[in-house]
Protein backbone atom coordinates (compact mmCIF):
# COMPACT_ATOMS: atom_id res chain seq x y z
CA UNK A 1 0.00 0.00 0.00
CA UNK A 2 0.95 3.53 -0.95
CA UNK A 3 0.03 6.76 1.01
CA UNK A 4 -0.85 10.18 -0.82
CA UNK A 5 2.15 11.23 1.25
CA UNK A 6 4.43 9.11 0.43
CA UNK A 7 3.65 9.76 -3.51
CA UNK A 8 4.43 12.74 -3.08
CA UNK A 9 7.54 12.52 -1.65
CA UNK A 10 8.40 10.24 -4.33
CA UNK A 11 7.74 12.82 -7.13
CA UNK A 12 9.18 15.72 -5.14
CA UNK A 13 12.69 13.52 -5.18
CA UNK A 14 12.52 13.60 -9.38
CA UNK A 15 14.79 16.33 -11.04
CA UNK A 16 13.48 19.79 -10.95
CA UNK A 17 9.58 18.69 -10.13
CA UNK A 18 7.17 20.88 -8.75
CA UNK A 19 3.69 20.62 -7.30
CA UNK A 20 0.51 22.05 -8.46
CA UNK A 21 -2.92 22.36 -7.76
CA UNK A 22 -4.88 22.03 -11.00
CA UNK A 23 -8.91 21.73 -11.87
CA UNK A 24 -9.57 22.95 -8.02
CA UNK A 25 -8.96 19.96 -6.43
CA UNK A 26 -5.99 17.94 -8.21
CA UNK A 27 -2.56 17.37 -7.28
CA UNK A 28 -0.44 17.24 -9.94
CA UNK A 29 3.40 16.66 -9.84
CA UNK A 30 5.44 18.57 -12.96
CA UNK A 31 8.64 18.31 -14.50
CA UNK A 32 9.27 21.74 -16.54
CA UNK A 33 5.03 22.67 -16.58
CA UNK A 34 4.31 19.19 -17.85
CA UNK A 35 2.48 16.80 -15.83
CA UNK A 36 3.98 13.42 -15.15
CA UNK A 37 1.46 12.86 -12.35
CA UNK A 38 -1.67 13.44 -10.72
CA UNK A 39 -4.19 13.04 -8.24
CA UNK A 40 -6.18 13.41 -4.94
CA UNK A 41 -5.91 11.72 -1.40
CA UNK A 42 -9.59 11.62 -1.29
CA UNK A 43 -9.93 9.20 -4.29
CA UNK A 44 -7.08 7.06 -3.29
CA UNK A 45 -5.33 6.74 -6.84
CA UNK A 46 -2.51 8.98 -8.70
CA UNK A 47 -2.66 8.49 -12.59
CA UNK A 48 0.79 8.19 -14.32
CA UNK A 49 2.10 8.23 -17.95
CA UNK A 50 2.72 5.11 -19.46
CA UNK A 51 3.15 3.71 -23.14
CA UNK A 52 0.09 2.38 -24.30
CA UNK A 53 1.47 -0.98 -24.65
CA UNK A 54 3.06 -0.74 -21.16
CA UNK A 55 -0.93 0.80 -19.77
CA UNK A 56 -2.27 -2.17 -21.67
CA UNK A 57 -0.09 -4.63 -19.49
CA UNK A 58 -0.71 -3.37 -16.41
CA UNK A 59 -4.80 -2.99 -16.94
CA UNK A 60 -4.98 -6.79 -18.24
CA UNK A 61 -2.17 -8.58 -15.30
CA UNK A 62 -3.77 -6.59 -12.22
CA UNK A 63 -7.36 -5.03 -13.30
CA UNK A 64 -7.91 -4.50 -8.84
CA UNK A 65 -4.89 -1.86 -9.13
CA UNK A 66 -4.68 -0.41 -12.22
CA UNK A 67 -6.80 0.94 -14.76
CA UNK A 68 -6.95 3.26 -18.29
CA UNK A 69 -7.38 6.79 -16.24
CA UNK A 70 -9.95 9.30 -17.48
CA UNK A 71 -10.01 11.60 -20.27
CA UNK A 72 -6.33 10.51 -20.90
CA UNK A 73 -6.31 7.32 -20.75
CA UNK A 74 -6.25 7.41 -24.58
CA UNK A 75 -2.56 8.48 -24.33
CA UNK A 76 -1.63 5.49 -22.15
CA UNK A 77 -1.93 7.27 -18.74
CA UNK A 78 -2.46 4.75 -16.12
CA UNK A 79 -4.45 4.83 -12.75
CA UNK A 80 -3.23 3.28 -10.07
CA UNK A 81 -5.38 2.21 -6.80
CA UNK A 82 -2.74 3.21 -3.92
CA UNK A 83 -4.30 0.12 -1.90
CA UNK A 84 -3.26 -2.36 -4.39
CA UNK A 85 0.20 -1.91 -5.15
CA UNK A 86 3.85 -1.74 -3.24
CA UNK A 87 5.96 1.46 -2.68
CA UNK A 88 9.09 -0.13 -4.84
CA UNK A 89 6.18 -1.15 -7.40
CA UNK A 90 4.52 2.80 -7.56
CA UNK A 91 7.54 4.42 -7.62
CA UNK A 92 9.26 2.44 -10.70
CA UNK A 93 5.87 3.49 -12.44
CA UNK A 94 6.22 7.21 -11.01
CA UNK A 95 10.21 7.46 -12.26
CA UNK A 96 8.78 6.31 -15.54
CA UNK A 97 6.32 8.35 -15.85
CA UNK A 98 9.01 10.90 -15.11
CA UNK A 99 11.38 9.60 -17.88
CA UNK A 100 8.43 10.06 -20.50
CA UNK A 101 8.05 13.71 -19.92
CA UNK A 102 11.41 14.97 -19.07
CA UNK A 103 13.41 16.49 -21.62
CA UNK A 104 16.16 14.07 -22.84
CA UNK A 105 18.98 16.32 -21.26
CA UNK A 106 17.32 15.63 -17.81
CA UNK A 107 16.61 12.63 -18.50
CA UNK A 108 20.49 11.71 -19.32
CA UNK A 109 21.76 13.81 -16.19
CA UNK A 110 19.67 11.64 -13.82
CA UNK A 111 20.77 8.30 -15.47
CA UNK A 112 24.17 9.76 -15.39
CA UNK A 113 23.62 10.52 -11.69
CA UNK A 114 22.28 7.48 -10.30
CA UNK A 115 25.05 5.08 -12.84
Amino acid sequence: MVTFDEVRGLAMAMPEATERLAWEAETTWRVRDKIFAMGTAESGTVSVKATREDQAELVASRPEAYAKSPYVGRFGWVSVALAEVEPDEFAELLVESWRQIAPKRLVAAYDSARA
